[in-house]
């Protein structure tokens, strides 16, 4: 068997038809999800703004989530692939069964993604503190969703970052059930895959198609490289219009 060096599969692209290999696919499948993990600690060094104004570049504007969907404490960050969930206000349900669905779902959710959910109710909370803790233990990276959250001040203490529009003690029982798991949804204008990625951060949350995300990524580095160069230069007292006309950012 040989054993290639680190540094050597970090520069590798994810191309099956690189790849010669006579398995059942468990390679190539651990080799897939060590870009997406490669890719996901890279975006984990950007920030919302400068990833939003790469996508505006190249086309893909409408990439923002409403502005009032924000973090649970300041200062929290989101970042990786996505994984999605929807549902719907059901009234019709008992306590048993809405609780067996919700379980269902944090049950269903892969690995180490980031949930975004569009409960398409602004009116009960669709997070909570042991729904929490269980994706948690999953390596469930965050939780983002177009609705409310309930037991704010013990998800903070439990370090788990969870974006959203408000807080509400009213909760799904009787209220709420799933009808996808892994489909498209749209929140605002913006319709996200799962497989997209995000990121979110005290400026909002912004979604980067899959089929661009290392695009995306590799100019958003290069675009941070130029702003550090620039930040240094007006530092040091470079007039503003000069900054501008060498660097091209502000």
């Amino acid at each position: 068997m040989t054993l290639f060096p680190y540094s050597r599969l970090q520069n590798w692209s994810y191309q099956i038809d690189r790849l010669s290999l006579s398995t059942n696919g468990s390679i190539l499948g651990w080799y897939g999800r060590y870009e997406m993990t490669d890719l996901t600690s890279r975006l984990s060094k950007c920030y919302a703004s400068a990833i939003h104004d790469v996508l505006r570049e190249k086309g893909y504007g409408n990439c923002v989530l409403p502005p009032e969907i924000q973090a649970l404490e300041r200062g929290q960050k989101l970042f990786g692939e996505i994984y999605t969930v929807s549902g719907h206000v059901d009234k019709t349900l008992s306590r048993h069964e809405s609780l067996l669905l919700w379980s269902q779902v944090l049950s269903k959710v892969p690995n180490d993604k980031v949930i975004v959910c569009q409960p398409n109710t602004h009116s009960i909370a669709l997070m909570g503190e042991l729904s929490a803790r269980a994706l948690m233990v999953k390596g469930t990276k965050g939780y983002l969703m177009d609705g409310h959250c309930r037991d704010v001040e013990e998800i903070i203490d439990a370090n788990f970052p969870v974006f959203c529009r408000l807080s509400t003690p009213a909760d799904i029982v009787e209220r709420w059930k799933y009808n996808s798991l892994g489909q498209p949804v749209t929140i605002g204008s913006v319709t996200i895959c799962s497989g997209d990625f995000i990121i979110a951060d005290m400026d909002g949350a912004v979604i980067i198609p899959q089929n661009v995300a290392e695009e995306v990524i590799q100019k958003t580095e290069e675009v941070m490289a130029t702003e550090s160069e620039m930040r240094k230069a007006i530092l040091d007292g470079m007039d503003p219009e000069q900054a501008y006309l060498k660097f091209r950012k502000f």
